[in-house]
């Protein structure tokens, strides 16, 4: 195992967050692709049919994300200590949990996708299409929660190049299979499905073979004793109900949204789910600075290395703000440019552009939170997660029906990026407190 790691600096920040970001940029062109192939499909109704599958997927397979966040932070602090043993055995609880969560959405399959697409809403035709895509997706899932704990792991372990080279070949199967199931077999809605699942089982194939050319050789046999080791188990299961709930909140923010939206019509419900494009790959980005903060400091908490976790806040925290800057000009000058991208459509392209400048400002107003994710998932102090998405949640609620009477769907945009700040406003708040509880256990 390495040495304790050396506080880092610009150079070791990028080498780190600049492959993350390329990482996460690939993985919201799972959602892109398949709703460039959906919007071009005849009528809205399939693209709003993807975008509610897609969504309901989301909450059931990112509703689960704590099987990256929390691999990332127990991984990252055994990286820190250079221990071998530990990092092992965290990485097979994380993915024995990752193969059960799954098994289990699969048995459940069929209520969960009725009722989920029928809770989201909208017409007859954007259920069935909702409905069709969802129970194909689904199908992965084990696979598919697998490849957040490979990244998950990847990531603690500062393998960047490899967490970036698993990415972009899952998107690679992604882009060639769905232009093969929809262009040339004409298999519309379930074509997209079905390349995306393809796209999650094998990238878990690839990612399981770098681990096992990474193990560490010389460890003792892995145990089931071992694996269901109480107080590990625990902290295990403590750290990924949090981030769960956590995940949850933020979900059900996105799906009242989406559920919202389609009340307004199937045109504005795609309109939104275009611009929900725009937010999800600058969400990806912005990430990319957060894993990297999660990787240093969960190293430099195991390490005990107190200057350096502080400093490495700061460095990350000043480098997502320029990003998100990038992101917002990006969308200012070349939004319209991609909403046609997207579609060729003509009302969902004027809708799309009418509600553009909330896709501007967004960068903006979420940096704050997502970075911060990042400082508290490294620091495993997952409770302050948890209590910012709640609060935030109670806020969208609080204010979506006043500004949905007074503005429509621009009053929903509102909403949304209210839910947002007031997230980065809560962690903002708690930051203080947590590191005085960081500083005594830090050296």
């Amino acid at each position: 195992m390495n040495p304790a790691p050396a506080a880092a600096g610009h150079r070791q920040l990028l080498r780190l967050a600049v492959p993350i970001v390329l990482a996460n940029l690939t993985q919201p062109l799972l959602s892109a692709v398949d709703t460039a192939v959906a919007g071009h499909l005849p009528g809205p109704a399939y693209l709003g049919g993807v975008a509610l599958g897609a969504l309901l997927l989301n909450l059931l397979f990112w509703g689960f994300s704590f099987l990256r966040m929390g691999t990332t932070g127990l991984a990252a602090q055994a990286f820190g200590a250079g221990d071998a043993e530990r990092l092992r055995d965290t990485l097979a609880r994380a993915l024995a949990l990752a193969f059960v969560i799954g098994a289990v959405l699969l048995v459940f399959r069929e209520p969960l996708v009725s009722l989920g697409v029928s809770w989201l809403g909208g017409s007859a035709q954007v259920q069935s299409s909702g409905r069709q895509y969802a129970s194909i997706r689904v199908l992965a899932a084990p696979l598919a929660l697998g490849n957040y704990v490979v990244l998950g792991y990847l990531l603690a372990c500062q393998r960047v190049r490899q967490g970036l080279a698993v990415q972009v070949f899952i998107n690679l199967v992604n882009i060639v299979a769905v232009l093969v199931f929809v262009r040339r077999f004409d298999w519309g809605v379930a074509g997209i499905a079905a390349a995306t699942a393809l796209a999650d089982v094998l990238g878990f194939a690839l990612g399981g073979w770098l681990l096992w050319l990474a193990r560490t050789p010389g460890l003792p046999p892995l145990r089931l004793a071992t694996l269901v080791e109480r107080s590990a188990l625990w902290r295990l299961l403590r750290l990924n109900l949090d981030i769960f709930l956590r995940t949850l909140f933020l979900q059900l923010a996105f799906a009242w949204f989406a559920r919202v939206g389609a009340r307004l019509g199937d045109v504005t419900l795609a309109a939104n789910a275009l611009l929900l494009n725009f937010q999800t790959f600058m969400a990806f980005g912005l990430d990319g600075f957060a894993h990297a903060a999660e990787a240093l400091v969960g190293a430099y908490v195991g390490a005990r290395q107190r200057q350096a976790l502080l400093h490495a806040i700061r460095l990350s925290m000043g480098w997502a703000l320029g990003c998100a800057v990038a992101f917002a000009l990006v969308y200012a000058v070349a939004g319209g440019a991609i909403i046609d991208a997207l579609t060729d459509q003509p009302a969902l392209r004027s809708t799309a552009r009418e509600f553009l400048p909330w896709a501007v400002l967004s960068p903006m107003v979420a940096v704050w939170c997502f970075q911060l994710d990042g400082v508290f998932i490294g620091a495993t102090r997952t409770r302050e997660l948890l209590t910012s998405s709640l609060i935030g949640l109670l806020v969208f609620g609080a204010v979506m029906p006043f500004t949905l009477d007074a503005w429509g769907n621009h009053g929903l945009w509102v909403a949304l990026m209210a839910f947002l700040a007031t997230r980065g406003i809560v962690l903002g708040v708690l930051l203080p407190r947590i590191w005085r509880g960081l500083a005594r256990q830090i050296t």
